[in-house]
């Protein structure tokens, strides 16, 4: 097919040699199936601001830091420079996350190359070497719902413990991929990261996580009923505040909360939060 005008760059850089074709369309970015040598890789072309439905941009860009001292004062005051380099950070941000949490042994797509605000990685395939599905486009038996909620919330886990919280986790950002082994079997992947926070400096990551956890349960309680009754994301969060989190932390999915007086405040923010997944759940579901 004929390549987009944003991905000439690349082309001309020699990071891509043909463009296969167009993968998806989602609410921060484009991806496409290209080809770079021998490998069959995507490449992200993130939407500028203007052209995103990605709605809650300020929650999830608070307290993100830049280097430059002039960038930072320029996005302080809103200007024209401060715009795009908020923009910029923005992009960058799902690549920073993809090197920290690979490093964290967390399974998410390998980056390649970041250019001119295209994000050139790894394209996770099912077992016939194509684009391996959503979590939403499959269903399950209770035993591997059980399996892979069982692995995601392993994947949460580690994903804290590298101080990230996604922020936007759910079946529409989650492939299950094939590890690409006859007897292999298949395992989640977690995709689409520039809304990542920084669980120790952003104020609103402790109900981001437990939006996470309550999508992974609420989506795989759906084929194993018995899900819905457990807390893990309060219990997550309740040992990570305590300091004592770690990959190997033995998670029971109950959780008992200290009595004391009602949080107001908090109750309205969760209500006014599902309403706004539910409004982008709603965007994601008539995407392709």
């Amino acid at each position: 097919m004929k390549a987009p005008p944003r991905l000439l760059s690349l082309i001309e850089e020699g990071l891509i040699d043909t463009v296969v074709r167009q993968l998806m369309s989602g609410k921060e970015a484009m991806v496409y199936v290209v080809r770079s040598g021998d490998e069959t890789r995507c490449a992200k072309i993130y939407k500028e601001a203007n052209n995103r439905s990605f709605r809650q941009a300020v929650d999830y860009t608070e307290n993100r830091k830049v280097k430059n001292s002039r960038q930072a004062r320029a996005m302080a005051k809103g200007t024209k420079f401060g715009r795009e380099a908020q923009e910029a950070a923005w992009q960058s941000a799902e690549v920073d996350a993809l090197y920290r949490l690979a490093a964290a042994g967390v399974r998410v797509p390998r980056p390649y190359h970041f250019h001119d605000g295209v994000l050139l990685m790894e394209l996770v395939t099912d077992a016939h070497g194509d684009a391996a599905p959503r979590l939403n486009d499959v269903s399950f038996s209770p035993e591997q719902a059980r399996t892979h909620h069982a692995t995601l919330i392993g994947e949460v886990v580690r994903m804290l413990c590298a101080g990230v919280v996604h922020g936007d986790l759910s079946e529409f950002n989650i492939l299950l991929a094939h590890p690409g082994e006859d007897d292999g079997v298949d395992f989640p992947v977690i995709i689409d990261l520039p809304q990542a926070v920084d669980a120790a400096g952003n104020l609103h990551a402790q109900r981001m996580l437990l939006r996470d956890v309550a999508n992974l349960r609420d989506f795989f309680g759906q084929f194993a009923p018995e899900l819905l009754a457990t807390q893990y994301g309060p219990e997550i969060w309740s040992l990570y505040q305590s300091g004592l989190l770690d990959q190997d932390s033995v998670l029971t999915g109950r959780y008992q909360r200290a009595a004391g007086a009602v949080d107001l405040g908090g109750v309205m923010r969760e209500i006014d939060d599902a309403r706004d997944e539910e409004a982008a759940r709603r965007l994601r579901m008539t995407q392709p």
